[in-house]
Formats: structure tokens, C-alpha cells, sequence
């Protein structure tokens, strides 16, 4: 999603902004790429990534090669919770974005990045979107929450939040970490599509690991351009969406514009710390 793209769809997309995925256009070398990408994440993630995102893999049977053609992996989705992938041209408006999760559709990318883009690419590709994301809404209760989500940020649009919005987005459905009994696993879309990411959220000291806090994540700036320096640690992904679809936001927007935006590497003493990091990592980096 973008605030600052106009209404109007572009040249060859539908007034909802969506567009043909023409699966038949892409190269062998495109279905090459997403192998080469589908098979190290996979390796690495079997311990890493939450259960019920391996078990999406499964469901949705993603593990077949090359890039998924997105009317067959629709119905295989349709049939599991009732949501559809749909091809948009790139970022889409805020509204427009909204409305899709609200009705159970998740916009997709659908080019590849490069050979050599295989570890960081600036904006989302299909690998990023359907790899990193379709997979979690095979599950009935992550693919509630995203429609609540949806909802939400449709009645946020009149209540000048959009802002603190995106920060829940961030931290749960594009960064997020999940308690389990066998220790933290990745659900996060942007973790588990990233080779890098997925070793550093569980394993570098660098960063913040703390308990998921509503009113403190949507205060909690974020960097897009380098790994995280901080996460956010739900229980369970029912209580996410109890926590999202039982809140009423607009006191809480009230409450937060009245507080100072946190730092990404912020720790405050009201934070349940799973661990402090050195922000090593983050010092190296060049200053957003």
C-alpha cells in the first residue's frame, strides 16, 4: 500500500486496480528464479517459521515448481478459508489495499526480481507476496486476522491513524515473531522471504525481541531499507486477532498521538524484554 498514489488505476488495470498475472509470459529463467529462491528458504526454514506457515506450504501446495500460477493456487486458497490472490500492477492506494483484505483477497506483485537480486530487492516481487505471505492465510485464524485488518484500516482512513496503522502491519503480518513451545519462529512474510532476515530475527543478538503490545507497537517507528532492531513476540495468533478485531481503535489512536513515536531500537520499562540487543547490527548501518 502507498498513501500518496493517485485513485486513478493505471493504464491496463481494473478500477480496482487489479490486472492480469499472465502466467504464460514468464521465462524459464523466471521459474528458475523462484525455484532457487523456494528451495534455500524452505531448507533453512523448517525450524525456523511457524508451524501453521510450514503447514501452508502444504495446503496450498507451493512446493510445486516454478511460479505459482495465481487462478489455481486461488482455488486451493477458496477452498481452505475463502480468500483469492489477485495481481496488481505494483504498490496499490491505501483504500484500495484495504478494501481487498477486507473481502478476502490479497494483492500480489507479479514480477520476479533478477538472478542477481536473489538476497535484497527494494520493492515487493511475487516471491515476496505469495511465498512470504499466501501461506499464512491457508490458516483460518491469521486469515481473519488480515481481514480485520483490512476492516480496521478502512475506518482508519477518517481518523488521520493510517500512520500508527501501518505500524501494526509491519511489526505483526510483514515482521512478526510467534512464541512456541519449542522457542520463537518466524511468521513474518518479510522475514521468511528473506535469507538473511530469517537467520538474523531468531539468532543475531543485534536486536529487540519484546512482547507484542498494542498501544506501544503503533507508537514504534520502523526502517525499511535494513534488518529489523526491533520484533514484536505474539502468544498465539488467536490472541492477535481477539486483540485486533475486539479493541476499539479510535480511543487508542486518540491515546498514542498524544505520546512521542519510539524509536525502532527503543526499550521502555513498561516492555516485556525477551531479549535487549546490543543494536551492533544497526550501528554498522548507515543512518536512515
Amino acid at each position: 500500500m502507498a498513501s500518496d498514489l493517485p485513485l486513478t488505476p493505471p493504464p491496463g488495470a481494473a478500477a480496482d486496480w487489479t490486472v492480469p498475472q499472465d502466467w504464460a509470459s514468464y521465462t524459464p529463467a523466471d521459474h528458475a528464479t523462484w525455484d532457487t529462491l523456494f528451495r534455500r528458504q524452505v531448507e533453512m526454514l523448517h525450524d525456523r517459521a511457524a508451524p501453521e506457515f510450514l503447514a501452508g506450504l502444504d495446503i496450498l501446495r507451493l512446493s510445486r515448481p516454478g511460479i505459482p500460477d495465481f487462478a489455481e493456487l486461488s482455488e486451493r486458497l477458496y477452498r481452505a478459508t475463502g480468500w483469492e490472490v489477485v495481481a496488481v500492477p505494483g504498490l496499490v492506494p491505501d483504500a484500495v489495499f484495504f478494501n481487498h483484505l477486507a473481502n478476502r483477497r490479497f494483492v500480489a506483485g507479479r514480477f520476479i526480481r533478477r538472478p542477481d537480486q536473489l538476497d535484497y530487492l527494494s520493492e515487493p516481487d511475487v516471491f515476496h507476496d505469495v511465498f512470504g505471505h499466501v501461506p499464512l492465510l491457508a490458516n483460518p485464524v491469521f486469515a481473519d486476522y488480515m481481514q480485520a485488518y483490512g476492516q480496521g484500516g478502512l475506518r482508519a482512513q477518517g481518523m488521520d491513524a493510517l500512520v500508527n496503522l501501518a505500524r501494526l502491519y509491519w511489526y505483526t503480518v510483514e515482521f512478526g515473531l510467534l512464541r512456541t513451545p519449542h522457542g520463537l519462529r518466524i511468521y513474518g512474510a518479510g522475514i521468511v522471504s528473506s535469507h538473511g532476515e530469517s537467520v538474523f530475527a531468531l539468532d543475531d543478538p543485534s536486536p529487540n525481541r519484546l512482547g507484542f503490545d498494542l498501544s506501544r507497537l503503533l507508537r514504534t517507528d520502523y526502517r525499511i531499507d535494513t534488518y529489523q532492531q526491533s520484533y514484536f513476540v505474539i502468544d498465539s495468533f488467536a490472541d492477535l486477532l481477539d486483540q485486533t478485531r475486539n479493541t476499539d481503535f479510535a480511543p487508542l489512536y486518540a491515546a498514542v498521538a498524544d505520546l512521542p513515536t519510539l524509536a525502532p531500537d527503543a526499550v521502555i520499562p513498561q516492555d516485556r524484554v525477551l531479549h535487549h540487543g546490543t543494536q551492533a547490527y544497526a550501528r554498522r548501518m548507515p543512518a536512515a
